[in-house]
């Protein structure tokens, strides 16, 4: 049965009119899009990011705006059912079409279908928006409610006032954070559009597997709103096979299930454990077509009781796999620089460092879908937060609504990906009841509000998305456990910030045994000509206003310099300063996740924070605003390694342990050689043999005494497979950086085409730690910040970025080489 095509899409994006009479501004703006773009774009304001800029522009969001264009109908265009769709209002504004109001808004994480049958004209017509001041309307919000919720101290860095952002449904970071700036950006993103319909649209379309043992059953369940009682006719197709069918529907929302089965299935993996086969599903309701690709898997997050207390991980088409990856923050403070190929860029580089998870972290947003379809694509889990974070929210009637039909339209939305892993209620909501006088003084009242936020999310996953498992909140201990899951490492998931926030050594990290690391970080400097972006040649030093502004984590930058101090000889300027920052920030996570890693499979998952930068600052990530990689993303491709070997020494450093770690689904046999190294040059093997790896293991393969180790002496040691290929390479320092002899090394460096890849060849006379090799084109080396050993040269292949070509004569002309020897 042939589907007659009826419905139709008119595309309602382009050039509006901008205007805030309060500040006599008449301009345009493009929409989708944002009012800071727009502003930038015409000269209006100065660069946000420069200097001390964002106070310049605070402006900006304490005005009401004004959007609107004229649009032309035919009368073939408005002869039947109307919808004005607009994907996401950011935030509070009131929409109107030919001078009536049809809608206003104040969430900006919700669809708005507004029906405008009959009011669109045929010819001339007029869509306008008006954005309301969000600063003011939060602030009464929060004043008129019957207790005091105080916001997040996160909006409070730098001298901020704060904003009420737990009282309005918008990016909770667009306030700034303790990484973010704030610009309470206002726009409109995403799909804009007026929709004709003969009966009915479509609202989302989400699928439930069933896996048999050959085949996997699929049930379709489509949404459908309809204006009137009728009957409509809907189709699916997949894998070749197509389902036709006429439904009949009543006045209102409908849904419909229908099934087809996948004989002998493509099952899809998560990066590093197998492919990615995507099944293309396209749906047509009468001329109106959705097209999804879905991943087959059986994925389930097992938590169930064990020997220690209750284990936490994610099993997938019968495997239990360890998740490895970070946290993911909105890829720019401005929206309209998110586009599809800045998230591309920047997952492929989390897939390229080994990842298969990334934690959508619930002070963010919900993604556009392409963000998902990356993800499915990439082979990259999401630990998917529900956005609340650090702070409680009211539970009042309206503002529950509100959030029920959020939660409700962004899992239809979102539930067919096969990328999505856990749905969780937010991000330390509940553990934020033991920051704040009020929410400590009556903790009661405070626990019993959350729990009326709570249990109403999780109601709705256990109703639109049964087959994925809901998390309370991140940490967690469990359901309804509303005890302090921050120093627990028996069960749940485990946020351990000691090392940052309480200056405790990197060897902290071994004293906890987390099930699943969900947060954990230290901060770097961002690069030195990123921080060329935003500061002068003055203001190139950690404690000037520029750098401070640039740092929104109190004290921040004291910390990464104070911590330097212990491990570290005090850089000579500050452009070494900046470059040892960042190899002290990958020492730290290093630490962390080469231990917990070994634990396994006690530890079955740990996302550092962070992935990405918002804007260019001093942060906890490894990608610089950009995407441009730290130091610290080259040691992650290492310590994220699916064979690894990592050195475990004993609280009293006087037995180091060689564990071996294999995270494939098969056994590996691995020949390991350990050297006891001098610093100055000379080399002796401690150890030398093949060890076999079972699959999906982590084993002890040999012990070495402190007293085996001269003073001037470290560990190096290299593991190769069956063939003699090397599978990695790893070393370990038993004392700090500082207190060894560094000999400066002569590094030679040579750079070649080669079979249509650049590739640069490193050599030293002597031992240089963490040889660094740059480059101004965009893109990263297969490794970097290595170990060089006398007669073993390092061959590093350059992947370009953006889909640039670049020659070995290109790159030669920006080359620099450096390494530990020469920061002090």
């Amino acid at each position: 049965m042939a589907v007659v095509v009826e419905n139709a899409v008119l595309d309602l994006g382009g050039e509006y009119s901008l205007r805030a009479p309060a500040r006599d501004i008449d301009t345009t703006i493009t929409l989708p899009g944002d009012v800071h773009s727009a502003l930038l774009a015409q000269g209006l304001i100065v660069d946000p990011y420069f200097g001390e800029n964002e106070k310049q522009v605070m402006w900006v969001n304490e005005t009401a705006w004004t959007v609107e264009r004229r649009f032309v109908a035919s009368p073939a265009d408005i002869d039947l059912y109307l919808t004005l769709t607009l994907a996401e209002v950011d935030c509070i504004a009131t929409i109107s079409l030919n001078g009536e109001v049809v809608a206003r808004t104040d969430n900006s994480f919700v669809r708005h279908d507004i029906d405008v049958s009959g009011k669109v004209r045929a010819g001339d017509n007029l869509l306008r928006i008006d954005f309301d001041i969000a600063p003011d309307i939060a602030k009464a919000r929060a004043d008129a409610h019957p207790f005091p919720i105080p916001f997040t101290y996160n909006y409070q860095t730098n001298g901020l006032k704060g904003i009420h952002m737990n009282f309005i449904r918008k990016a909770a970071c667009h306030a700034g954070w303790d990484w973010g700036i704030c610009l309470m950006p206002i726009g409109v993103y995403g799909t804009m559009s007026l929709r004709k319909s003969r009966l009915a649209r479509q609202e989302s379309v989400q699928i439930d597997q069933t896996h048999g043992e050959h085949a996997v059953e699929l049930a379709i369940k489509t949404h459908i709103h309809a204006f009137a009682a009728g009957s409509v006719n809907i189709e699916h197709a997949i894998d070749g096979q197509v389902i036709a069918d006429t439904v009949a529907v009543q006045k209102g929302d409908n849904v419909f299930t229908h099934t087809v089965t996948i004989q002998n299935p493509r099952l899809w993996w998560p990066a590093g454990q197998g492919e990615q086969p995507l099944y293309e599903l396209i749906t047509n309701l009468e001329g109106e077509i959705s097209t999804r690709r879905i991943g087959l898997r059986k994925l389930e997050w097992v938590v169930e009781k064990d020997e220690i207390d209750h284990s936490f991980k994610c099993r997938i088409n019968g495997r239990d796999i360890t998740m490895m990856g970070a946290n993911w923050i909105p890829a720019d403070a401005i929206p309209s620089r998110i586009t599809p190929a800045v998230i591309r860029d920047l997952l492929e580089s989390a897939k390229a460092a080994n990842m298969n998870m990334v934690r959508i972290w619930g002070g963010g947003q919900y993604e556009p879908d392409y963000f998902y379809d990356l993800c499915d694509e990439l082979g990259i889990l999401i630990w998917h937060d529900f956005m609340f974070s650090c702070m409680s929210y009211p539970s009042n009637r309206e503002f529950l609504a509100s959030v029920q039909t959020e939660i409700t339209q962004q899992v239809r939305r979102l539930s067919h990906h096969a990328a999505i892993a856990l749905w969780c209620g937010d991000n330390e909501v509940i553990g934020s009841l033991n920051w704040y006088p009020e929410t400590r003084a009556e903790k009661e009242r405070y626990i019993a509000n959350y729990d009326r936020l709570n249990s109403m999310l999780h109601r709705i996953v256990e109703e639109e998305d049964p087959a994925r498992r809901f998390w309370p909140s991140s940490p967690s201990l469990g359901y309804m456990d509303f005890s302090d899951g921050w120093h627990s490492d028996t069960r749940g998931d485990l946020h351990y910030w000691d090392v940052w926030h309480s200056a405790k050594s990197f060897d902290a990290y071994r004293t906890v045994n987390p099930r699943f690391a969900s947060e954990f970080g230290f901060q770097s400097f961002t690069s030195m000509n990123v921080i060329e972006t935003f500061a002068e040649q003055k203001d190139r030093n950690p404690s000037s206003p520029v750098m401070e502004n640039h740092q929104r984590n109190n004290g921040g930058n004291a910390r990464i310099i104070e911590t330097m101090t212990r491990y570290f000889r005090f850089p000579r300027d500050f452009d070494q300063m900046v470059f040892l920052s960042q190899i002290q920030q990958g020492l730290a996570i290093k630490t962390a996740i080469e231990y917990w890693r070994s634990t396994k499979p006690r530890c079955m998952g740990t996302l550092y924070w962070q992935l990405n930068d918002i804007w260019p600052v001093a942060s906890w990530s490894s990608l610089d605003y950009g995407g441009q990689w730290k130091l610290m993303h080259y040691m992650a491709r290492r310590f994220y390694l699916p064979v690894n070997v990592v050195a475990v020494p004993t609280p009293d450093n006087e037995q180091i342990t060689l564990k071996a770690i294999n995270d494939t689904g098969r056994p590996v046999s691995a020949a390991l050689e350990v050297k006891a190294v001098r610093v100055g040059g000379g080399e002796r093997t401690l150890f030398a043999g093949n060890t076999a790896i079972g699959a999906d293991a982590a084993i002890a393969v040999t012990t070495i005494a402190q007293t085996e180790l001269a003073d001037d002496e470290f560990l190096f040691f290299v593991w190769k497979d069956a063939s003699g290929r090397v599978l990695g390479e790893n070393d370990y320092f038993p004392k700090p950086y500082k207190a060894y002899e560094l000999a400066m090394p002569t590094i030679e460096a040579s750079i070649a085409d080669r079979d249509g890849a650049v590739i640069v060849t490193l050599s030293s006379d002597k031992p240089a730690l963490f040889v660094t090799i740059s480059v101004e084109a965009p893109g990263y080396f297969s490794d970097n910040a290595v170990t060089l050993l006398p007669g073993r040269s390092r061959e590093l292949v350059f992947h370009p970025r953006h889909g640039q070509t670049v020659t070995a004569a290109q790159l030669a002309r920006s080359l620099r080489v450096r390494n530990l020897a020469e920061t002090f």
